[in-house]
């Protein structure tokens, strides 16, 4: 189905939600339609954010906005439905359209199979009625239930359609882009490279596939490396978790800007532990690149303030491959806890591959690795 079919039948004015890639061919049309525009489109930090975001809408304006995620991002809207929509409480109606990754019978990454499992009962516990878009299904079964679903949002419920890979597609080019200089790929090569032997936490998507990648071509084992898969956001803080009971070993995360927006408290958290064998990489694309390229806040938040102001005792920003190894080779031979950010440009390899490993092979590896160094 073309998605300005689907967006017709919605007929909503405003959409907020966190990209993915199943609803790429919807996040793409936004981005065509209205790019980041207050009036229309937002993209939010996580899917908890937007659901507040469209509730204020709601509130400002008496219209129904629609809210967009995948299904991973089920777990962040649970809290605002239950104790700000829900009817018992403000009662505040929304259009939820969630990417079902990880359907059952449908081949997908671990990280999503439960996911998938669970992805319709948790919205039937939710009270909220859906419907499953398939690239069958039509026009006029779209408007037969967008009808029915109309009586729920009058009433202050909630309503989903859950789309299925492939249902919704979009013709138009769009191409994301900054002008940054340095590639993810290059940038996590030489930080795998001063790291040496030090564990490192890397965040979900094309990061921790390119780390991986560059492990094998440099003949080299994983044990070293938590490769994060689902989670999005939480690196920073498993890497916390692993710095605060291995005092004695320089712990590195690779961490993305959108991962770290999502749940930007964690470095709170973590600036008011100090740890001082942690280094907090954050590699900033201003993008949500792994789920299409969609635009993040990142390019005009100052993440060096942030993390200075949350208690990072040093903190800097790199552009270029030579100042990103001077920093490198820096905080490693510092004592205290450090962040780097570094400038990175949008793309991938066409060819990039993924883990070979299942995520329970590389836990097990990376906790046998860590019980090497004393407590």
């Amino acid at each position: 189905m073309q998605v300005k079919a689907f967006v017709d039948v919605l007929g909503a004015d405003f959409y907020t939600g966190v990209p993915d890639s199943q609803l790429k061919a919807l996040c793409n049309y936004l981005m065509s339609e209205y790019g980041i525009d207050p009036k229309h489109h937002i993209i939010a930090a996580n899917e908890g954010n937007c659901t507040a975001l469209a509730a204020g809408y709601h509130l400002a304006t008496g219209k129904i906005p629609v809210v967009y995620l995948q299904n991973s991002g089920e777990g962040n809207i649970i809290n605002p439905v239950a104790s700000l929509l829900n009817e018992k409480v403000y009662a505040i109606p929304m259009i939820f359209v969630i990417g079902w990754r990880g359907e059952p019978g449908v081949k997908d990454e671990p990280q999503h199979i439960y996911q998938g499992e669970v992805t319709l009962k948790l919205l039937e516990d939710m009270g909220i009625r859906h419907f499953v878009v398939g690239s069958e299904t039509t026009a006029e079964e779209l408007v037969v239930t967008m009808n029915g679903f109309r009586d729920d949002l009058a009433k202050g419920r909630d309503v989903a359609f859950v789309v299925r890979k492939g249902a919704l597609s979009f013709e138009g080019a769009l191409k994301y882009a900054n002008d940054n200089t340095m590639a993810r790929e290059e940038i996590i090569r030489h930080i795998a490279q001063v790291t040496g032997d030090d564990p490192i936490v890397s965040t979900t998507g094309k990061a921790s596939r390119e780390l991986f990648e560059i492990r094998e071509a440099a003949g080299e084992g994983h044990e070293r490396d938590f490769l994060t898969v689902g989670s999005m956001g939480h690196a920073s803080s498993i890497a916390l978790g692993v710095a605060l009971n291995k005092p004695e070993q320089k712990i590195w995360c690779i961490d993305g800007d959108g991962a770290a927006l999502m749940h930007l408290g964690a470095m709170a958290v973590i600036g008011a532990q100090k740890p001082s064998n942690l280094v907090h990489v954050v590699i900033n694309n201003a993008a949500h690149e792994t789920v299409g390229g969609m635009p993040t806040v990142a390019d005009s938040v100052d993440l060096v303030s942030i993390a200075l102001a949350c208690g990072y005792p040093y903190a800097v920003r790199v552009d270029d491959l030579e100042a990103l190894d001077a920093e490198l080779a820096r905080v490693r031979s510092r004592e205290g806890l450090s962040c780097i950010e570094v400038c990175c440009s949008i793309g991938a390899r066409d060819d990039l591959g993924r883990p070979t490993t299942t995520a329970l092979e590389n836990k097990q590896n990376f906790m046998r690795y860590l019980s090497a160094f004393s407590e």
